[in-house]
């Protein structure tokens, strides 16, 4: 398929690690932002097949995973009402609140239902006028545009009986918050090439300056990645720090420009709470003045939910890229994707799902794990699907 299978050409990607490696002098850490990044990163190997003076540190982007357990249980409040269709993408339903998930509140009798696009939400408030339907409206800048479409089509059309539970995020306010933490090793940015394609690359340029820091943005595909960190790498040996787009294919410097209008008209930036981080300010949005009718916090009343994190899960750290998911103590023990016990287990992009996807299990106090001292070996560059693509004279360009 054209722009997926050329993307993982193994003898690109080798050309491409052979460059990583001439380039490297020093140790450096680099941190993806992008839950679907750290899918690809751990699926294909791409950490281990890096030099070791090259560390991935997985970020807070897995959208899932960064909802608040107090939004989580403001949607359960919501949602065991008899009056309310409460919709949602599928993935949302596992993750635990406190004391119980969307699907135990639908064995108990709710109508929970799984829906992939807001608009199926709003067609079942038309088709339902005598219930309240609600739409858990998670994510970063990528899933905002939509669900603020269907908002102002519910506005549009009259349709009083819809409401969104608002829990956005956006990633800039994010990495500042990283780079001022006292605890923060990363020295380069992999930027999320999605939420580019939506809002350009405007907000980089001052973080760039202000924590001299190269910020790259990059696609999903393992050629993607590599590139991404070639450049990242290349800017600091140089001792640079500027903003590079390496997904031009889906990526323009002004993003989507009627997406961002839809966000404007129907949000406005507000601080907001990232699960295991803490209250952000500017992070997130929440639904503007006029749009308040439909907001479904507002409508129900659940403003003042507040909850504590669970003290034996450390997805916080996980987030923030201060632990490794296998380095928890409960991974892969009391919390598996059966038994979570916090949303980066649970979500199809979340780091601790992706460590056990894809069997990176071993520590050396677990049984059967390597001997201490014993490092595993890494792939090879034709472990990736051997695809045949056009050559190209300049690796650089993917």
């Amino acid at each position: 398929m054209k722009y997926i299978d050329e993307f993982q050409d193994p003898d690109l990607a080798a050309r491409l690690l052979d460059d990583i490696r001439a380039t490297v002098t020093r140790p450096w850490a680099l941190m993806e932002v992008c839950g679907g990044q750290t899918h690809s990163i751990i699926r294909h190997g791409i950490d281990q097949l890096l030099p070791d003076e090259v560390e991935l540190i997985h970020g807070p982007g897995c959208p899932v995973c960064v909802t608040p357990l107090e939004v989580i249980d403001k949607a359960l409040e919501i949602a065991s009402r008899p009056e309310v269709i409460f919709c949602s993408f599928g993935d949302m339903l596992r993750v635990p609140g406190t004391g119980r998930d969307l699907f135990q509140v639908r064995a108990e009798g709710g109508d929970v239902r799984v829906v992939y696009s807001p608009l199926d939400a709003l067609r079942l408030a038309e088709e339902n006028p005598d219930r309240e339907v609600v739409f858990f409206g998670i994510g970063f800048e990528t899933t905002a545009p939509p669900n603020a479409m269907t908002v102002h089509q519910a506005r549009r059309r009259g349709i009083r009986n819809f409401s969104l539970l608002v829990s956005h995020v956006r990633v800039p306010p994010a990495i500042e918050a990283i780079m001022q933490s006292p605890d923060c090793r990363v020295q380069g940015f992999l930027a999320a090439g999605h939420v580019c394609s939506v809002m350009g690359t405007a907000e980089y340029p001052a973080l760039a300056e202000r924590f001299r820091v190269p910020i790259v943005v990059t696609g999903f595909e393992p050629l993607d990645v590599l590139e991404g960190v070639r450049r990242t790498v290349r800017q600091l040996e140089r001792g640079e720090h500027t903003v590079e787009n390496a997904y031009p294919r889906a990526v323009p410097p002004e993003g989507n420009p009627a997406a961002r209008a839809m966000l404007d008209d129907v949000f406005e930036v507000a601080d907001r709470a990232w699960r295991g981080i803490g209250v952000i300010p500017d992070s997130g949005w929440r639904l503007s003045p006029r749009y308040r009718d439909h907001d479904a916090e507002h409508r129900f009343q659940v403003g003042d939910i507040t909850t504590l994190e669970p003290a034996e899960c450390r997805s916080g750290e996980v987030l923030q890229g201060l632990l490794k998911p296998h380095e928890c103590e409960a991974f892969g023990t009391t919390c598996t994707p059966r038994t979570p016990l916090g949303a980066t287990m649970v979500s199809s992009e979340g780091a601790c799902a992706a460590y056990y996807l894809y069997r990176r299990l071993d520590l050396p106090d677990r049984p059967g794990s390597r001997p201490p001292g014993a490092t595993a070996p890494a792939p090879t560059a034709t472990d990736a699907p051997a695809v045949t693509v056009p050559s190209r004279e300049d690796s650089s360009v993917v």
